[in-house]
């Protein structure tokens, strides 16, 4: 590599035309290429330009709560329309981020679109394909028939995916949106280019946005914490090579995540001993990770999302069962202890850390044994949200890969409060609502359909609903209840607080008293699923 290719972030900026379509390696806080991205909100605020981009983020826009990633973007007149997998989220207490403005204001045309359909879009990109043809999406919010992904009024006039008729079968077909500028982010670069990733928690998409830009015409910039001399850098390490790289800006302050300058346990060059992991406290999410370890068998594979269902892992570390179940993450960490808040996405002690297209690969043929997320809304047809709320949207991040995982995903358990805002009390082998909660979660009909009961029963899908006071299974008649918290009345505390008819099993069991005392509850894994 000529040494001319390492520029500052204001050269590389200035790269960018107006109407580009940019491609962003990010999620959330984790290997955002922060320092180039304000660079081009800074030249976009002295000269203006560039203007009316197309930006592509596959996983993550920004951190959970705007402070870095595409915030610095969302100038009114820089971007023209943003695809991405998930938006920065926060606290009712913290401001909008100023993206959302954007997107709330109908400034800008926005799009939530599945994290793996984005990455399998810049493959084929890559390839000269013309699109992405897949049944990830039907029956929810990615549906035509429904939102098509348009998150306002000037999206939902440009559509981006129509559903078309294929061998007999129904599928959605999303056209190829092919970036001229790919920015991703690595630790190191040599002079020829070559980038390795050996202090980064992920690899994410690197490698197939640079790709796609690079057949397309385009550029690709990268943004490193180092450069070291050609040679360097053994070639099993080079994720990216430089044949695929123009640029080179140097950052020697980038952070593995928006609060983690850095952890070589999360770049697994080092194992930590389980002890140095904290327990989740007790207290009613306890409850609920507990009662969704309960159903996980030994020696299987779990997809893990965000919220309550995160902390699973916890339990069966505080249960001395770690390592008889393999997590898998998204954003490619397989195996490990998965972490929390800022740095969900990461694992230390990983087995394995994959591509992020290739980990949605897996997802999408629901390749894993179960996946255990979280919920927003559920109603009567079973229908889950997590993409959307009411007149303050910016309270959520989107869909992420929750459509890739939920498609053909054998088994998932869905984590969350019955109501929300309830002050609980756990203690003693029982429940007790000390205030029950205002906001009602199972509803007649939920706002965003992030996925389908109807497409599930089709389908064959286990599922069940997991939450502290109750636990039901999704039926052909409906949502049926199966267990009931210690404590807890079924007509007041249940049945009166759900805006349809619950079925009630016969059968009706109480939940394990173990799951509401303060120790741990000698959790033996199930043998198999049918138990």
């Amino acid at each position: 590599m000529n040494r001319t290719r390492v520029v500052s972030a204001q050269d590389a900026a200035a790269m960018l035309r107006d109407g580009d379509v940019v491609t962003v390696c990010s999620s959330s806080g984790l290997n955002c290429p922060d320092k180039v991205l304000a660079a081009i909100g800074e030249r976009f605020a002295l000269e203006g330009h560039p203007r009316d981009l197309t930006m592509l983020h596959p996983i993550a826009a920004g951190d959970l709560y705007g402070i870095r990633g595409i915030d610095h973007l969302a100038r009114p007149g820089l971007i023209g329309r943003v695809l991405a997998g998930s938006y920065p989220s926060g606290p009712s207490s913290l401001p909008m981020p100023d993206i959302w403005r954007l997107i709330v204001d109908d400034a800008i045309a926005a799009y939530n679109v599945p994290s793996g359909i984005l990455f399998d879009m810049h493959r084929d990109a890559a390839a000269r394909r013309p699109g992405v043809l897949t049944k990830v999406g039907l029956g929810t919010f990615v549906d035509p028939d429904l939102q098509g992904c348009a998150m306002n009024p000037r999206a939902a006039a440009h559509p981006i995916v129509e559903k078309v008729r294929f061998a007999g079968d129904e599928w959605l077909f999303f056209p190829v949106i092919a970036p001229r500028v790919a920015i991703i982010r690595a630790t190191t670069a040599d002079e020829r280019g070559n980038l390795s990733f050996e202090h980064e928690a992920a690899f994410l998409g690197a490698l197939d946005q640079a790709l796609a830009a690079r057949n397309s015409g385009g550029v690709v910039i990268a943004q490193v914490k180092r450069t070291v001399r050609a040679g360097s850098i053994k070639p099993q390490q080079v994720h990216v090579p430089g044949i695929l790289v123009d640029r080179i800006v140097v950052d020697p302050a980038q952070w593995q995540t928006t609060q983690t300058p850095y952890d070589p346990a999360m770049s697994g060059e080092i194992v930590q001993p389980e002890d140095a992991f904290e327990l989740q406290p007790w207290g009613p999410e306890k409850v609920i990770a507990r009662r969704a370890a309960l159903q996980l068998v030994g020696g299987t594979v779990a997809n893990l999302g965000f919220g309550i269902a995160a902390n699973v892992p916890r339990i069966l570390l505080e249960e001395g069962l770690h390592g008889q179940v393999t997590w898998a993450i998204e954003q490619g960490a397989v195996g490990g202890i998965p972490l929390l808040g800022f740095g969900f996405g990461c694992a230390s002690n990983a087995d394995a850390i994959v591509p992020s297209p290739n980990q949605f690969t897996y997802f999408q043929g629901g390749g894993f044994d179960v996946a255990l997320l979280s919920f927003l809304q559920i109603d009567a047809r079973g229908n889950v949200n997590v993409s959307k709320l009411g007149a303050r949207p910016y309270l959520t991040a989107g869909c992420g890969g929750f459509v890739d995982i939920t498609t053909h995903a054998r088994r998932i358990l869905f984590c969350g409060y019955f109501t929300a805002g309830a002050k609980l009390e756990a203690g003693g082998g029982r429940l007790t609502i000390v205030e029950e909660g205002k906001g009602r979660k199972l509803v007649q009909a939920v706002e965003h359909v992030t996925f389908s009961g109807d497409m599930a029963r089709r389908r064959g899908q286990q599922i069940t609903y997991v939450t502290e006071r109750c636990v039901f299974d999704l039926t052909e008649c409906g949502l049926t209840l199966r267990e009931i918290a210690p404590g807890i009345d079924l007509q007041r505390d249940v049945l009166d607080l759900a805006d349809f008819a619950l079925e009630v099993d016969p059968g009706l069991k109480v939940m394990d008293a173990r799951l509401f005392s303060d120790a741990p509850m000698g959790l033996e894994l199930r043998r198999t699923y049918g138990e």
